[in-house]
């Protein structure tokens, strides 16, 4: 979801396909139930978007990528363009749900207020992101190829990873009651390896110099083996997520 970020739905499905299956406990946590009005925040390609829809709900999904939005639209889902941070819906749903998509969004207390708009009164917001000591390797490796070309990372850095206690009080002060929210560490092989992870994801740190991105990928890559590589070659991301679910309170007396 950020302006620095772009997004090719294929080399996704290739590179990070573990993402919506992963994504399946939250979806449980959510417990879609027919004839509810959803929002999918993030929606991506739309994987876990069709399976609300298969529980029966009425589903919008929104993304800030248009090709994740096309791929999304040709699978059948009412997919629409829109950044998390502002959300332009008002009191028309009962759940919205966002997997592996917060993280991105360096604005939470505007991604949080959208949702707030969003919801009717009750409504439910379950999600699950990136929290603190996500991908913790990975960001040390990339501070240091940064660095070593005078390149500070939180100038660059698009990611929010935040811990239970921070990210409750945003939710808590946007009016939620939070019923539960917790750090889950999971350990998530690489299918395509470090390298498919890091062009996947990793672009808005390797746009800001003008060396070839190849270069600077094999340099990360090399601080890394050490810690997330087996002595087969097979890669291992050092995820951490962060999972909640919460309750929006009565407008007129959670202040």
């Amino acid at each position: 979801m950020s302006s620095r970020q772009s997004w090719n739905a294929q080399d996704y499905q290739a590179n990070a396909g573990f993402v919506p299956v992963l994504g399946r406990p939250v979806l449980a946590l959510l417990a879609p139930r027919p004839g509810e009005r959803v929002l999918d925040l993030g929606c991506g390609h739309g994987a876990l978007t069709r399976e609300i829809v298969e529980a029966g709900c009425e589903v919008v999904g929104v993304d800030h990528s248009p090709a994740m939005v096309a791929a999304a639209r040709d699978s059948g889902i009412d997919a629409r363009l829109m950044d998390a941070a502002a959300i332009a819906f008002e009191t028309e749903f009962d759940a919205v749900f966002s997997n592996a998509v917060l993280h991105w969004v360096k604005d939470a207390d505007a991604a949080i207020a959208g949702v707030v708009r969003a919801l009717k009164q009750g409504g439910r917001f379950v999600g699950e992101f990136g929290g603190h000591g996500n991908m913790a390797a990975v960001v040390t490796a990339l501070a240091a190829v940064l660095a070593r070309r005078g390149v500070d990372i939180a100038a660059v850095n698009p990611w929010f990873y935040p811990t239970p206690d921070d990210y409750r009080g945003r939710l808590e002060t946007a009016g939620f009651a939070v019923d539960s929210i917790e750090l889950i560490p999971r350990p998530t092989p690489l299918p395509t390896g470090m390298k498919g992870w890091l062009e996947t994801f990793a672009g808005p740190f390797y746009a800001v110099l003008p060396e070839d991105d190849r270069r600077l990928r094999d340099e990360t890559i090399d601080l890394l083996r050490h810690s997330l590589c087996d002595g087969e070659g097979n890669w291992t991301a050092d995820y951490v997520r962060l999972r909640f679910a919460a309750r929006l309170l009565d407008r007129r007396t959670s202040r």
